[in-house]
Order: C-alpha cells, then structure tokens, then sequence
C-alpha cells in the first residue's frame, strides 16, 4: 500500500522540488535555460569533467528515492560535440545496490556484480546533412552529433536486472545526471507508455493496452506535426539487435505487440532497405527522403521452391572438396554461390566488371566431370607460428610427458610448442577465447574450454591434432578442467542456466576409440571454485578450492558428493591453487596423503586427506627489515600472493604475485632457486623428470628455468593486449607492432623473437610505420603526437603535436625522404624525412575523414611515391594528393560511380583504400557495403566492383609485390584472393583469429604474411614457394614466372639476372649482347641484396638511350684522342689505348668544358695490360692510408699435424688486441650491433654487450682490410701474398661464422674492398705493385671485369645514389670516376678522370712532396668530399666531376672521413679526430656569390685527440657515435654527446718478449716500444701500463706469490647490526710485485697496487734478456746478453754476486723450482738454473736466507757447425746466436730431478735429463726447431712454438704432439696459466689464449 502513491507515474523533479535544490544537489556548471524547441525552462549541465557537474538525486548518497516503478522515463538532449554520463544507482530485493550507467564515452558494453555500464550511441536528427552522411557508417559511438533531437528514453528496470545480473528489481536508490546534457525533467512509472498518440486515437482504433504519454511527459507539438518528425524515443532494451551490441541507441521500431508476458521479446529480422547511389546527383533528394521516411511495417511470406535446381549451374551448396588434405574455411553458407567470370571488356565500351563472391564451384555430374579453376596453391596459406599467450587466462600452461613440449592457450587456439627450438603446433576449433586446459598423464589425451555464453569442451588427440569430441555440458563461464592420470575421467567447473557453479564428471574412457564421452555425475554448488583437481591415485577423488573453501569430493554410485575441511581461523582466505602430494609407496596407504593449497595472502595449507584437517600451515611474506625478535604471526602484514603451484615427488614450484618462480623443498625450509619475472607468476609447472620448471606471467611471457644449470630461458614474449598495427622493416627483416598495452615492440620476422621493447605508460601507441631503408620507424599515439625513434640506440629523433585527435594513419614514402600523418579529426601532415628532425613542411586540415575507424591505416601511399590517398573530406569521397606538395590531384565520389548494379538503395562509403603495385597501377577501396573497388590510380575510372568480400566489413588489405595475389580480413578470418578474378573459385579462407584483426601484410619478400589482431600470426604463403636450386655459396633465386606459362613460353626456370646478364665463371667478356626481355623482379631470402628500381618501374636500357642524349666527354689523353662512338669493336679501342699511357698516369692540359658532361672511357682490362705494356714499377707510397704489410721472414709450415676436433688438446678461447697496421680493418654496424675486427690473420667477431669473442680462421696472412655487405650477412676480409702464399679474399657467412668462398686473384697485397649498395658487385684494389681495380659478382663470385690504374689507388667507394658508379682516390692527386657498363656486349669499366684544381696540388708545408689523394666519401645531393695527404679536404659534384671548393682541415694526412646527414668527421695521422658542419656546403655548387651562404655551412663543432693516428672508423647515422681504430692498436669507443672516449681493445704494436703470470687473474706483457702492461685474463682488458720511453722491455717476472689475506666486512656499519644476514667473505686484491728488464741494462721493479716504480737499478751494461726472482722472494736473477748472471736485492737495489760461467754467450732463459726434494743431496734446498744461447744449462743449489749458492751441475749439448740453413758458423763472432734456435730449458714438475730441454742440435728434439743420473734419460723428435718452451703445471703437456707459425703440444710421456696455427708470424713465446687450464701463445704482437681440453 505504501507505493499506491507512485501510482500511475512519479514526477520526481516536481516532487523533489529540484528547482529549490533542498531535497537534490547540484555542483558545477547547472543553470536553467529557456528551450525553444520544448517553449519551457530545462536545466543544462556542462563542464569538462562531466564527474565534477552534475545534478543528484536525493541530496545526499545516504539517503534513497524509493521510487518503485518499474520504467524509468528520462527526457533529455545531448549537447552538440560532447560527452555525457548518467549513473542510476537501483536496489535489488536482496538488497544489493546495483549501479546501471550509460554514457557516449563508453565504447562497449561492461558489467560485473554492481554495475552494468551501457554504451549510448547519440542519432542525428532526421533531415540534417550529419543524418545522411552517417548512413553507411558502421559506427555511430563517440560525441553527439551537431543535430540531436529531444530524446524520451525509457528504461526497463526490472528487464535489465533480469536479463544481466539474474535479479529481481526493487526500486531506485539514487539518480545522477552528469554532463554534458540537456534535461527536462524524469519519470517513474509501472505503465509503458506510447508517444505520438493521443486517448482519441486510442478511444477510436479499440486497441487495448495502449497508453498516450500523460500531460506532464509530453514535449511541444505543433498542430498538425507528427511526433516522430521532431522527438526520438528509445526504449532499452529494444528488440532490434545493432552493434555495439548491448547499447542503447535510436531504432525504427512499430510499437510492441501486447502478445506476450511482460520482459519478454521477440526478435524480429528487419530487412533494410536498399538505395541505388549510381543516379545523378540531382536525385539525391530524393534519396534522403526515402531514407528517412519512416519505414512500414512488412510481413514477408517464406521462399516456396517450386522446382529442383539444375546440375552443375548455380546452387547454394557451400562444400569444397579439399584434396590437400588440409581443413580450411572457404567461405560462409549463407552467401549466393555462383561462379566467378570476369567480363569481357574493351576500351571503348569502358564497362564496370561486377563481380559476386560465391562459396563453392558448380558441382557436376561425377568427380570425373568436376573442371572448375580455383586458387592454387590449397591452401595457400599455412599458419607458421602465433606469438601470444593467455586471453581469457594466463593459468594454464603444461609440460607434455616428454618434457620438451609446451602445452598452452593463445585465446582461441590451443599452441603445442617446442621449448628447444620454438616450433609450434596448433589445435584450432575453439570459437571463443580458451579458458582452461589439460592433459593426462601420458600426453595422449588434451581437453580445453572456452569461456563466454557458450562454454565448449573439446577433447583432442594430442600425437595429431585430431579433435576426438566436443561437450556442451555447462552453459557459460567454464573455468576449471582436470583430467585424471589415466585418461578415463574428465572433470570440469562452469555456470549453469541460473549462473550457478556446475561441476561435472565425464567419462572419457572411450573417446579415444569412438569419440564418446558420457557424464558421470554433475553436482550444482553456491561455493566459489577456483581449481579443481583429480587425484593420481584414484579417479574418483578430487578436491577443490576457492574463496573462503576447500572441499574434497567423491564420486560413489553416479552421485558426486563433496566435503568441506575445517579451516578454523584460515576460513577468511582466497584459495588459488590445490595439489595432491606425489609419489607412490607399496607400504602406505594410498589416503595417506597431503593435500597442497595456496592462497592470495601467502598461505600454504597442507591438508591431511584421510582426516579431512589442517596438517600444516607456511606463509610467505616479504623481506621484513624489523628486528628477529619481534614476535611475527601467520596474520600479521602484507602476504605474497601465491597463484599457481605444482608438486613433484621432492620439490613444490609457487608463482607468486611478486613475479617470482621458487622452487622448494616439501618442508618449504628453504628456497632451493628462484626467478624473478616482469610480472606476477600465474601457471607454473615441473617435468616429469624434474630438471625443468615452467613459468608463464601475466605479462604474456613463457620461461623455461633448468634446475641443473639453473639457466633461464624465456622461450615467449607477448603484448597483453590487442595488437593494433604492424609495420616491416624490408632491409633486416624487422617488425614492429603497436598494442593497446602501451608498449612498441620490435620483433625478429623470421623468428618472432623479441629484440626491443619501448613503453609509454600514459599513452596509446596506435599506429606505425617502419623507415624503407634505415632502422627507424615512427609511431603516432592516441593523444595526436607522432614520434620517431631510431631502434639501433633506442632512441627518439623527433616528435611532433600537430595532431588533436587520434593518429590513425602513418605511411613512409617509398624512398624514405617523407613521412605522412593523418588525424582523426581530420589533418593530414608530411615531414621531412631526408634529416633526423623530420621538419614539418606542410598541414592540411578538414581533409581527411574524421572518424577513428578508419585506422591505422588511414593514408595509402602509391608504391612509385607520387601520390597519397585516403578516404576524405567526407566518406563518401576519395582523395588523391601530389605526394610532395599535398595538392589535390583527383577526387573519386563513390556514391555517383555508374556501376553495372542499378539496384541499389542503401547509402555506401569507403573505408579502407590500398595502392597496388606501379605495374598493375590501381587503386583499391572497400566500402561499408562489403564491396571492393578497383580504381585506375591515374583517371579515377572504375575498373571492377567485387561484392561481398566479407560479411561484417573489411578491416585491412595487402596486395604482393607482383600484383598476382590480394589479401582481406575481416569477419575474424583472412581471405586470399585472385587478384584479377578470373577463377571459377577466387578465394581462400583461412580462421584463427578470435577477436578483429587489426592489419595483414605480405613480407617484403612475398614468402609470409603476418596479421595481428588479439595476438600476431605469422603464415607461410605457399604460391610463391619453389623448390631450391642449389648455388654455389648463395640463397637460390626464386622466379615467379607461372608453371603454366613457363610451360607454353618454354621458360626455363633460372635466375633472372642470370637469364638476361649471361656471366661466365671466367672474367673474360660475352661475345654477344643480351636481348631485352622484361621479367620478374627476383626474391632473395635476404631482399636487402635487391638494388631498388626508381619509382618501381622496369626501364628497358636499349629504349632509353638516345642519339641527342649527353654523354661524359673528356680531355683526350694526349693529341691521339679516341670516340667511342667511332670505334668497331671494344678490342680495337682497348689496343689503342693500351699503345700508349695508362689510364691515370699524368695531368690533363684541356680544360672540362660544363655544359656537356664528359664521357667515359672504357677501362683497359687487367689481363690486356699485362701481356701488352710495359710498366714501370711504382715505388712504395709514403702515405699512410696505403697497406704496407708488415716485414718478416717466415712461412707457414707446409707439413703440419692438425688433430680431430674432438681429439683437439687446445681450442681458441680468444684473441688479445686489433691489428693497427691495417687499413679498413675494423667492421662496426650500429643498426646490427655488429661489431669485427682483426688481429694478424684472425678475424675477431665480438659481442660488446657480452664481451664475448667467435673467431673465423682461413686466411695465412696478415688481414689488411674487410668489407661488410649492406644487408650484414656476408662479411669479406682480403689479405695479401707472402712467398707461396696466394692473396685471398675470405667471405664469411655472418650467421653460421663460416666460409662460404676464397677468392684469389691478386699476385700482392689487397688496399681496399667495397660492396655496392645492392650488394650486386664487390670490388677489391691491388696495391702499388699491381693497381689493379677487380670487379667481382657477388651472384657467383667471379670477375666480372678487371682494370688497371697507372698509379697506386688508396681508396674506393661506390656512389650509394646512382647505380654502378664508384669513385677511386690515389696517387699523385688521381681521382677516376668509374661506370660499370652493363648496357653492351661486354661488361665493361669506364672511367673519366677528374680535373684537380692547381691549388689541390700545391704542397703547402710539405716542401718539395707530391699531393696524394688519401680517402673519399659521398655525401648528398651529388656531393663527394676528398682527403689528401697535407691536410685538405676537397668537395666535388658528382654531376659534373668537379671540384667546387676545398679547404684545409688537419696539417696532416688525413685517411679517414665520414658524412652523415650533414655532419663531416676526419680522422687523420696527427691522432686528431674532427666533427665538422656542412650543412651548406651544397650552396656553393651554384653559380653566384656565396658569401650569403647560410651560418653553419662549415664549422668544426668538435675535436679529439687519441692515442695514435687514425686507420679506421665507424659511426652511427647520427654521428653522435661511434667507434675508431688507431695505428698504436687500439679500438676507441667516441661519443660526441658526452665528449668521451673508451678503450674498448688494447694490444701491442711492437714485439711482445716476455709474458708472466700474476696469478690466475692477471699476466703482465712486456715490448720493444718500453711497455709493460697488466692484462685482466677474464674480460682481456688492460689494467694497467707502465711506459719506458726510448727503451726496449726485453723480459719480466713476478715475485712469487703471496698468502692471499681475506677479510669478513657486511653492508651496514651500524652498532645495532655489526654482522648480520649480509655479511660476506671478501678477497683483497693483492697483486705481487713485476720486475722487468730493458735494452739498457736497467731492471726496473713496479708495485702494483700503488701503480708506482720502486725501483731501478743498474746491474748490466747491456741489454737484460732473462730476469726472475729467486723461489723464495729474497733475490733478483738477471741474465745479459754478454753471458753474465746478476744476483740483486729487491730491497736494497745492490747488486750481491755476478755469476760469469755462461759468459760470452747470450742468457736465453732462468727457470727456478719451488719442491724442495732432499733426494738429490744437494746442500741447499731450492734450485735455479740458467740456460744460455751456446747450448749450455747451469744448475744452481741456492739458501738466499745464508747468502748461499753454488753450482751444482753443468749440461752441455752438441750442434753441428753450422746454421740450421747450412751457413758455416764462425767461432768469434757473437752474431751467429741469433741464427740459431734459442737454448731453452725448464724444470719438471711432474718429475723433480728432470730438465727438460731444448735447442739446435744435431737433431730437432726435446731432452730429458735426469739430475740423479747425470744422463738424458729420453728424448722426443720434434718436425720443427723450437722458438719457446714451457711445461703445463700439471706435467702431462709440453708447450712449443715454432718459427713456421706453429703451435705445438707435446704429450710428455708419450711424445705424440698436436700443431695448431692461429698465427701469421713466428711463435716467440707460449705460457701456461698458474692453473694450466689456459695456454698463451705470442707471434709478434699477437697474443692467442688457449683453452686446454686435456
């Protein structure tokens, strides 16, 4: 009785009194407002912040309405361009307060438990222009309209709470009208009320249960108006269903037949009505008009089939034979299936081509009969790999049995991977997102569910994918499934009708064999479920656990029963996870068992089966920093949240919400292992065998943790969100995607794996285009700003805010130089892509259509890059713009296009445009309608309308490169198509997809696709694949010349550069020129080789040459000039000007003349000028550039033994220092990271990040230059000639580090190498002795062509902006510009040579010297920079090649520049590094003055002065760094930014001569140049350098080594904590002293640790060649090259005896043992011994403590008379010593009274003398005489070097040896580390390190 007042309807403004505001409340921007329309006061609510002003109802939120109506009726307007949001707060009669809000920022439908948030799409007024433009749209969300009309809404209550949240209604608790809006007034009411009607009307028609608006609710009519003209009424919900689903928006609805209780509906199929836009414009009036009048209600009659219909004509059979054996989707039933035939068409009838897409072929008679065309390959499409993980959960991921194999979900695809190697399999069939998962025990069987409103069990055959069942059983929400161990049973956790929780049981015994699976029993329970598990040991056992429960149940006699334990004071918990305790043991009861739970507050629960009870409970928390003492309860703070665990027979993983994986004991004392993640854990699981643990994360991540090497692996990364754009980088086959989880991420295309990862936590990233040719790519945001960032530094170039709304296109131009921008709001922007700034050039606004949906690919770029096209100023409209300017250069009105169909009626517009390839020169567009449309790109005619592409609309389009194959996705599937339609059956489809799909394209190579949407798919497209034709050293070609036509063309199928270029393996020239053929541009696996054609289009080269067109003519050489237009043949030309000087050779005295370019000569062949001309030799340059290899005398060992690798006592561990005699010798790639270098004839290719070194081994001599390849993949190293040995070119293979191919052909050194842009041609320079210029193909590595320059050539570059052209520097000021001719008969070399001003030439403060032309560099815009030797740099115009201006940069030469977007950097001898601005330099190609050129054309922006002069450099595209290799053989780290230089690579540059150990942590290293340098052997840095000037460092040791002395020190110093948990044992860095021998006599001593000399003394008068100290520390051993032996106090500095026996002959080494053996009975303990050069060891018996000493043996060894080459040796003179192998000899240790010794003799051997017995006890052979000798530490081997560059380990007992080479020079010293793990061996400066295998 108490609502009989509400009775029949409440004005709640009327009885709140709302205009005195004492029973509601206002805030902010409320007025009142006089409504013209209404012709009454309404109240207006604006503001920015619609929660900041609103009107609410009653005052405050603790009081209630209690209005009970059951329809709620809201009369309001949105305002024009805003944002509203009404919140009605509604109890339920179980007294939950239920939030029910709508609102136009809402973009989809929301609810949970409290709230339901509803979407309000805002309809434009009917009539307005807003109205008729929006017709075809698809989506209507987002601000109102400018035209809205007044709106009645009414709002069933009861009906919304039922339908969504299964309540009963109440009545209204509160109401709140926030703005931006319009509102009269709101009504409460339990009466459905109809506008537009009055009691008249209702009184005549006799219609019951009809109610006219009362008085009070009723806006102003005019007399005589209809209702529906000027008012909208929405009712929600309403029958029609119109997307976004779930919304409340206008629908022309007839009022509701009263023929059903009330809340229910009917839905009813309205069939639109259909517009034709093809009439003139004229009609368009008229076309509104029937738009908008409102529509009648009509009753269709069902469709009567009358008579069959015909065989093998058009049928609505929809099934495709699939004879591939492959299950793909072709199409959709429920469209027409006819055939597709494209019409014949001409030019003069200019007819459309309509095309209908059909599902299925016509079906014939018999198979036999069956000739229908369709797509071939099927499929054509393969899915290769998905990078994604979760969707609906992230809680399940499994290892299969084997423990190799991944089981997890990918929202609706079920992914098995490969953990090894990544490969993937898929189980698709799901069409919602997969909820959970499982396996039993053996991995035969796997089931999965997916969530949503139909909840679907599928049962699948894990060995083959075979879907065996599929179960409905739950209605919604399946969340948990739980197979046995055995297979047979199948439980599983969902919602039933009424939103209960369901479990059931499933019998699953038989699905394998007949697919049947049958309910066991199924139980309904109000208990929250979280996991449910069954046990291992019995399959009618389970157990569950969730909020505030755990429960085990049982199943008995069909019933499924279930029991709660008692959890006493942890009943108040969130249970996640539950286990059953593992293992089997024959003597306890199988019942006996624990059960593991974890929870969201940390807990651990062990719960006792048998007894149902707590056993145990374990919390972890974090670290707490309070005192131990302090008593801690299970309650007291903060847990962490444990989601997911898994038990093995002895360990339990946890993944915890702190984003650790722990594995611990199953007493949890302690943490065995933990690893730290980026996001909380949420599935872990073990292998069965226990050694691999399995983490995924709620950041989309799988890693794999290996408990024995405790290795981690993240084998999956993935966006957490939907992936929204893609773009490829075509150079290093990059891709980058952008997704709604705020992060930009760059993967590896071939294997998805993830290389960079940029975030924007307060930003959107929503579109993104990758840079053509550099690592750049830019990305526009939701907020308008657009930036770009450079990948290789990871940094942002520039970033721009000319955008207000949402970036929803980005397209680079083709060549890179612009970059286009598009808004939603409707501007179109171009920078400037040509420099890092990106300088906006030009804004256009109200030029593109406004509207979100048509990103992020808003703006097509046409793939020749002249013009731009995008849907705009309206939908209705397609805009193309001049690609520069952004002017307007066509505009396509679709809605007036005379199309063959004349039968529509319903408004279309465009929402996708794409260019297709410049051959085929279309443009394609898809409309709303689901048309696609052909355009010709030039003139805008119509070419084909393809209807029904897909169902819902076409989100995205990707046409391949050769224009056979178009791509479309849409309804959640990809579509391939026939591009030119002219197939029976056009199309594929292929699912996968359980969400949009954001975009798909073709790779650049046309090998793949990609699509992102919910996660990224990576396809093999099949239709270009060909079977590999193996090459010699490279990937096969592929053709993509048709079978069929290859067939009735006779094509063979071949490369098509081979095809038309015709090169034989030899370099001599064809015998006849090719014939023009035109073919498909080739596909290389790498399609970075690929030269790109300008503007994409295939020129014919015979059309494009011309009688009238230039040529380059230049000065004759001398008076005998020659035409090349004159001659007959190449050879007559060649001969002539063979007759007389060489190209290069002398000045020119003509002067060029400008306004004709000079020609070019052709080149003398190499071969030519070698049989014909005879040359005077050149000296050797005095420039530095020029390679000089270095001086010395040995060769290689011809006979050598090198062992197995897997018999190999030694391996190349890694190489100390860079070869500073090269030239070019250091390879650094900023975008790569690749970073290489030389040393000797090793190539050293090391990971900076890593510090970690891979060696490729091949050449014998030393390296003087390499060359990199454009797209990084072949890396090429030339060496020179020595004695037998023949020049090599190496080329390495970059990503298996092998050698693919030696190319010899150079008879001395080679200068320099260079790549061309597309890496088609490699060229390589001989140096002065030859100056030959060799071209070689890198297709099959021969030589194309060779020539010879009469100078010496110091440097060579290709011209990276005109094909086939480079330019060469040398001698004498010679610049030639050389074209490599491939236009005639034989592929040729021509070449001009330039003139150089007089001023070049001038030596300026060099005297009388000659002016050499030292390094060149292009630049832009045609501009070349020279280098000389005295310090100028000279800048030339390609165009003309000519030099425009000069100016003098160093005093000194200058062997190395660089240029980069405007910024110059020099490196010359004088060490000086300068960065140089020449922005304006190409100004002054122009004639005029050019004192008005602008500031900071040429400036010096920074110097830095290294450590020696400059051979090599390499820098970043900014220049701001870099690195640089100097001549003292040092590898500089530069950055300009920071004004700061690092030491990356120290070595020596002179001859190393001694090596010793500090310990196993440190050697030291002494040279001829004075050094002495400390080596950390770990990181192979220099520590530290000691530097003797104008002295030799001859030898050196350290003192013996100390006790090491280690300390205890903790964190904190604190009185409270003085050795608490931190407290660590530490080792004091405590280096021994080194003392070090020079040329002058002197020995210096060096303390360490105070990086000072302590002492110097004096004890020799001539070079010291031997030092070390005395076994116990006490005593300096020196030995002199007079023979003469000091002893000296280290502390003292005095000399205290001289041991003269060894006089005369040089000491060659001093070796002292530490074993004290009384055996021997000698008088003192220790012993030494010292070996001189004249084959003679004396051992000494030494007690420094008692100043004793004395000789205790004397060994002498015979020679023959003379030198081991057979020169008599002469008795007096000394000199002969260095002619002979040096004496050397070592004591044991592995035998106390044994020297072991080596020298010249009378046979090669190595001794063994035995003290005790006076005699040699046995001797070794040896192949070579022995450099240097040292013994392992061990015994067991014996180290030699050899002068043949051999390395030699010898086994000591049994005298088998092994040679390594590694080294281009003689070995003079070999070492063992103290722990003999590690062999050092020294040639020259070079110093390998050895790991010992034995």
């Amino acid at each position: 009785m108490s609502h009989l007042w509400q009775h029949p309807y409440v004005n709640v403004f009327k009885h709140f009194n709302v205009s005195t505001w004492k029973k509601s409340t206002k805030e902010g921007e409320v007025i009142t407002v006089m409504d013209k329309t209404l012709k009454c006061t309404v109240y207006r609510i604006t503001g920015s912040i619609p929660a900041g002003n609103y009107i609410q109802l009653p005052k405050t939120s603790t009081q209630s309405l209690g209005l009970s109506g059951r329809y709620m009726y809201m009369l309001f307007k949105a305002i024009p361009s805003k944002y509203f949001v009404v919140h009605i707060d509604v109890a339920t009669q179980d007294a939950l307060v239920v939030r029910i809000s709508f609102s136009n920022l809402f973009k989809e439908f929301k609810s949970t438990s409290t709230w339901l948030q509803f979407p309000f799409v805002c309809h434009a007024a009917k009539g307005s222009i807003h109205a008729a433009t929006v017709m075809g749209s698809k989506d209507h969300s987002g601000p109102a309209p400018m035209s809205t009309h007044w709106t009645l809404l009414c709002l069933d209550l009861q009906y919304i709470l039922s339908m969504y949240l299964n309540r009963k209604y109440s009545y209204i608790k509160n109401i709140r009208l926030c703005a931006n809006l319009f509102v009269k007034n709101i009504f409460t009411s339990d009466v459905s009320y109809e506008p537009g009607i009055t009691f008249n009307e209702v009184r005549k028609s006799g219609i019951p249960g009809i109610n006219p608006l009362p008085k009070e609710m009723a806006f102003f009519l005019p007399k005589g108006e209809n209702w529906h003209d000027h008012y909208d009424i929405i009712r929600f919900p309403s029958e029609a269903t119109m997307k976004p689903f779930d919304s409340i928006q206008y629908t022309k609805t007839s009022p509701p037949a009263k023929n059903g209780p009330p809340g229910v509906i009917s839905p009813r199929r309205v069939v639109p009505k259909q517009v034709d836009v093809s009439k003139a414009v004229s009609d368009r009036v008229s076309l509104i008009n029937k738009l908008t009048s409102p529509k009648m209600s009509i009753r269709r009659k069902p469709a009567v089939t009358s008579e069959l219909p015909q065989v093998g004509i058009d049928s609505d059979v929809s099934v495709v034979p699939d004879t591939g054996g492959e299950v793909h989707v072709y199409a959709h039933p429920e469209n027409e299936v006819t055939v597709h035939r494209q019409q014949p068409t001409s030019k003069q009838d200019r007819k459309v081509t309509k095309i209908s897409v059909k599902t299925s072929p016509p079906i014939a008679l018999s198979r036999k009969e069956t000739k229908y065309k369709s797509l071939k390959p099927d499929p054509i499409l393969q899915l290769k790999r998905i990078v994604g993980f979760g969707g609906a959960t992230t809680r399940d991921a499994l290892w299969t049995n084997t423990g190799n194999t991944i089981v997890y979900p990918c929202h609706a695809v079920l992914i098995a991977m490969n953990a090894s190697n990544g490969y993937q399999r898929f189980f698709i069939g799901h069409t919602d997102k997969i909820s959970c998962l499982t396996m039993n025990g053996n991995s035969s069987l796997l089931a999965s569910g997916q969530t949503g409103q139909l909840s679907v069990v599928r049962v699948w055959k894990f060995q083959t994918g075979l879907c065996l069942a599929m179960v409905k059983t739950h209605v919604h929400s399946l969340k948990c499934l739980s197979f046995s161990h055995s297979g047979n049973v199948l439980s599983g956790v969902g919602k039933d009708g009424h939103g209960k929780n369901m479990v059931v049981i499933w019998n699953t015994s038989r699905v394998s064999k007949e697919g049947e699976v049958a309910v066991i029993a199924k139980a309904h329970t109000d208990v929250d479920i979280a996991r449910f598990r069954i046990a291992s040991f019995d399959d009618t056992r389970m157990v569950s656990c969730g909020r505030d429960n755990i429960r085990l149940w049982r199943v008995r006699d069909g019933t499924l029963r279930s029991a709660p334990v008692n959890l006493g004071e942890y009943h108040n918990m969130e249970f996640t996870d539950c286990c059953f305790e593992a293992g089997f043991e024959a003597a306890r009861d199988p019942l006996d068992r624990l059960i593991y739970v974890c929870s969201r507050s940390g807990h651990i629960v062990e719960i006792n089966y048998q007894r149902v009870s707590i056993h145990n409970v374990r919390r972890l928390l974090p670290l707490d920093k309070r005192h131990k003492r302090d008593k801690q309860t299970f309650s007291s703070g903060p847990g962490i949240a444990i989601n997911s665990m898994c038990v093995n027979e002895a360990f339990c993983v946890t993944g915890s919400d702190d984003g650790y994986l722990r594995l611990w004991p199953l007493d949890f004392a302690h943490v065995y292992l933990e690893a730290e993640h980026e996001g909380p854990v949420t599935a872990v699981d073990i292998t069965p065998d226990g050694l691999k643990l399995l983490a995924g994360t709620t950041t989309g991540n799988l890693g794999v943790l290996d408990v024995s090497t405790r290795g981690y692996t993240t084998v999956m990364r993935s966006h957490t969100e939907r992936v929204t754009s893609l773009s490829i980088d075509p150079l290093r086959k990059h891709m980058a995607t952008v997704s709604e989880d705020h992060t930009i991420r760059v993967w590896e295309l071939d294997t998805l794996q993830q290389l960079y990862d940029f975030s924007a936590p307060q930003e959107s990233p929503c579109a993104v285009s990758y840079h053509p040719s550099q690592q750049v790519f830019a990305c526009g945001f939701s907020n308008g700003c657009v930036r770009v960032f450079n990948v290789a530094t990871t940094s942002m170039l520039a970033e721009h805010k000319q955008h207000r709304g949402k970036v929803i296109g980005l397209a680079y131009s083709p060549s890179g130089e612009y970059l286009y921008s598009a808004g939603a709001l409707g501007s179109v922007a171009i920078y400037d892509g040509s420099e890092n700034v990106y300088n906006l050039l030009r804004l256009l606004g109200n030029t593109i259509a406004r509207g979100d949906k048509f990103g992020p690919d808003a703006i097509a770029v046409g793939m020749d890059g002249r013009h731009v096209a995008f849907v705009g100023p309206t939908e209705f409209t397609i805009s193309i713009l001049d690609a520069r300017s952004l002017d307007e250069v066509l505009r396509i009105d679709i809605t007036s296009l005379n199309t063959a169909d004349n039968t529509r009626t319903v408004l279309d517009t465009a929402t996708r445009v794409c260019y297709s390839p410049s051959h085929v020169k279309q443009l394609l567009v898809t409309t709303s309608n689901n048309k696609l449309l052909k355009f010709d790109a030039r003139t805008g005619r119509l070419l084909a309308e393809i209807d029904n592409i897909h169902r819902s609309g076409c989100t995205s389009l990707d046409v391949t490169r050769d224009g056979r194959h178009l791509m479309t996705a849409g309804d959640r599937v990809i579509k391939i198509w026939d591009y030119h339609m002219r197939l029976d059956l056009n199309f594929q489809v292929f699912i996968g997809h359980s969400e949009l799909i954001g975009k798909v394209v073709f790779t650049p190579d046309s090998l793949g696709v990609v699509s992102v949407g919910e996660a990224i798919f990576l396809w093999e497209f099949l239709a270009n694949k060909r079977e590999p034709t193996t090459m010699e050293g490279r990937t096969p070609v592929k053709s993509y010349i048709s079978r069929e036509d290859a067939e009735r063309e006779d094509i063979q199928f071949r490369s098509p550069v081979r095809r038309n270029l015709e090169m034989s393996l030899t370099d001599m020239p064809r015998r006849s020129p090719p014939k023009p053929s035109s073919y498909d541009p080739p596909r290389f696996s790498n399609i970075s080789a690929i030269h790109p054609v300008p503007n994409g289009e295939i020129h014919d080269a015979a059309s494009e040459m011309s009688d009238d067109e230039e040529v380059l003519i230049g000065p004759p050489l001398r008076e005998n000039a020659i035409d090349e237009t004159e001659t007959e043949t190449e050879t007559e030309s060649v001969a002539e000007i063979t007759g007389h000087e060489s190209l290069g050779h002398g000045r020119q005295v003509e002067p060029h003349r400008r306004h004709q370019t000079p020609s070019k000569k052709a080149a003398p062949p190499l071969g030519t000028i070698r049989k014909s001309s005879k040359l005077i030799a050149n000296c050797k340059p005095s420039v530095h550039k020029h390679f000089v290899q270095r001086e010395k005398f040995c060769t290689l060992a011809q006979r050598r033994y090198t062992a197995p690798p897997n018999q190999s006592a030694l391996k190349l561990k890694s190489v100390i220092g860079y070869n500073g005699n090269g030239r070019g010798n250091m390879i650094w790639n900023p975008e790569t990271g690749f970073f290489a270098y030389t040393s000797g004839c090793i190539v050293i290719v090391e990971d900076l990040n890593a510090g970690t070194q891979k060696h490729l081994m091949g050449h014998t001599e030393e390296i003087s230059t390499m060359a990199l390849q454009n797209d990084c993949q072949i890396l090429a190293s030339g060496s020179g000639s020595f004695q037998m040995a023949k020049s090599q070119i190496c080329l390495w293979d970059i990503q298996t580090m092998t050698c693919k191919k030696v190319l010899t052909y150079h008879e001395y050194d080679i200068v320099c190498m260079a790549y061309s842009r597309d890496d088609k041609f490699l060229v390589s320079v001989g140096d002065y002795r030859e100056c030959s210029i060799v071209v070689w193909s890198t297709y099959n590595y021969s030589v194309v062509t060779t020539s010879k320059t009469a100078l010496p050539v110091h440097d060579l570059k290709w011209d990276p902006y005109t094909m086939n052209e480079f330019v060469s520097v040398g001698q004498n000021g010679t610049v030639l510009f050389w074209l490599l001719d491939e236009t005639g008969a034989n592929v040729a070399l021509n070449v001009h040579e330039g003139e150089v001003p007089e001023e070049l030439l001038q030596t300026h403060h060099m005297g009388s010297g000659q002016v050499d032309f030292t390094a060149l560099e292009f630049a832009g815009d045609s501009i070349l920079f020279i280098t000389s030797n005295n310090g100028t740099v000279s800048a030339w115009d390609t165009r003309h090649n000519s030099c425009f201006m000069h100016w003098e940069s160093d005093t000194q030469e200058i062997g190395i520049i660089i240029c980069r977007r405007g910024r110059l950097l020099t490196g010359s001898v004088s060490r000086s590094l300068k960065l140089w601005s020449v922005v304006g330099i190409g100004e002054m190609k122009l004639p005029g003055d050019h004192n008005n050129m602008r500031q900071g054309g040429l400036t010096m922006e920074d110097e830095m002065n290294l450590d020696g002069p400059i051979t090599c450099a390499a820098f970043d595209d900014t220049m701001d760094m870099g690195i640089v290799g100097t001549g003292t053989g040092t590898l500089w780290y530069v950055n300009w930014n920071e004004r700061t230089s690092i030491r990356l690579v120290s070595s020596h540059m002179n001859k190393v001569n001694g090596l010793a150990f500090a310990d196993n942590r440190f050697f030291a290293t002494c040279a001829d140049d004075g050094s002495l340098r400390v080596w950390s052997i770990h990181d192979r840095e220099q520590a530290l350098q000691f530097q003797v000037m104008d002295q030799s460092c001859m030898c050196l040791a350290f003192s013996p080594l100390q006790p090491e002395v280690s300390t205890f020190s903790t964190v904190s110093n604190l009185p409270e904590a003085p050795v608490v948990a931190h407290t660590k044992r530490e080792e004091r860095l405590h280096l021994p002293s080194v003392v070090a021998g020079y040329s002058d006599g002197t020995i210096r001593m060096f303390d360490l640790n105070k990086v000072e000399m302590v002492l110097k003394m004096h004890p020799h008068a001539v070079s010291v060649t031997a030092v070390s100290f005395s076994s116990d520390g006490r005593m300096i051993l020196s030995g002199g090259s007079d023979g003469l032996i000091a002893i000296s106090s280290p502390t003292t500095g005095m000399t205290i005896r001289v041991i003269n026996d060894h006089k005369g002959a040089p000491i060659t080494n001093i070796d002292i043992t530490f074993k004290e053996d009384q055996n021997l009975a000698y008088s003192a303990p220790l012993l030494w011994l010292a070996t001189s050069a004249d084959r003679r060891v004396s051992v000494w018996s030494a007690d420094w403590s008692k100043d004793f000493c004395e000789l205790v043996d004397w060994l002498t060894f015979p020679a023959p008379a003379f030198t081991p080459e057979g020169t008599v040796i002469k008795k007096s003179d000394q000199s002969y010593y260095s002619q002979l192998p040096p004496s050397l000899a070592r004591f044991s240790s592995e035998e106390p009274d044994i020297i072991v010794y080596t020298g010249y003799g009378m046979q090669k051997q190595v001794q063994f003398y035995s003290m005790s017995q006076r005699k040699v006890v046995r001797t070794a052979a040896l192949t070579h005489w022995t450099s240097h000798l040292d013994l392992s530490p061990g015994g067991n081997l014996i180290a030699l070097g050899a002068n043949e560059r051999l390395l030699k380990v010898l086994d000591y007992y049994e005298s088998s040896f092994q040679d390594y080479i590694g080294h281009c020079d003689s070995v003079q010293l070999v070492r063992f580390s103290p722990d003999g793990k590690m062999l050092f061996s020294v040639a020259h400066s070079e110093m390998l390190i050895w790991e010992v295998a034995l």
